[in-house]
């Protein structure tokens, strides 16, 4: 798959613009609902070190469903430690975030909330990575949210991977 399609949870192919298109069908279908867009990334280790990566942007209408968009990315590259993918995963997450808003920009979009899921919690090895991760994120001006309520990396992308 190309790096820059975006599948949707029914199997088509779409580029970040035509991914916005979809997002303003969804928000323009029920105008008076509060919406919540999120962008998450997981990832598998494979053999001999390289790696599955899946980003997914979700949609919420807070308090009744959603939809969501995947991009799958396989690397090449070696991670040699859990860090190095956490990392890449966030790295991904952002790239994609500012891919998405800078399409958003193209059209008049209802207010929403945006926030960066991050596969990491209070538990788990990647605990030591939590507030580096976050920092990251913010940095970024971007709200970061971590397990359990991180459901675009946790439970979305982590689907796909």
């Amino acid at each position: 798959m190309k790096p820059n399609v975006f599948k949707s949870s029914w199997g088509a192919d779409l580029s970040a613009e035509e991914v916005i298109r979809e997002l303003l069908a969804f928000m323009r279908a029920d105008e008076s609902a509060r919406y919540k867009v999120t962008i998450g990334s997981d990832s598998e280790r494979k053999k001999g070190g390289t790696a599955d990566f899946v980003t997914a942007i979700v949609i919420h209408r807070v308090g009744n469903g959603g939809r969501y968009f995947f991009r799958r990315v396989l690397m090449e590259k070696k991670f040699h430690t859990l860090r190095d993918r956490i990392l890449e995963e966030v790295l991904m997450s952002l790239e994609t975030a500012k891919e998405i808003l800078a399409a958003a920009k193209k059209f008049t979009l209802p207010e929403f909330d945006f926030e960066i899921h991050v596969d990491v919690g209070e538990n788990g090895e990647t605990r030591v990575m939590l507030q580096e991760l976050v920092g990251m994120i913010r940095a970024n001006n971007f709200e970061a949210r971590t397990k359990p309520d991180s459901y675009a990396a946790s439970k979305v992308a982590d689907r796909h991977v």
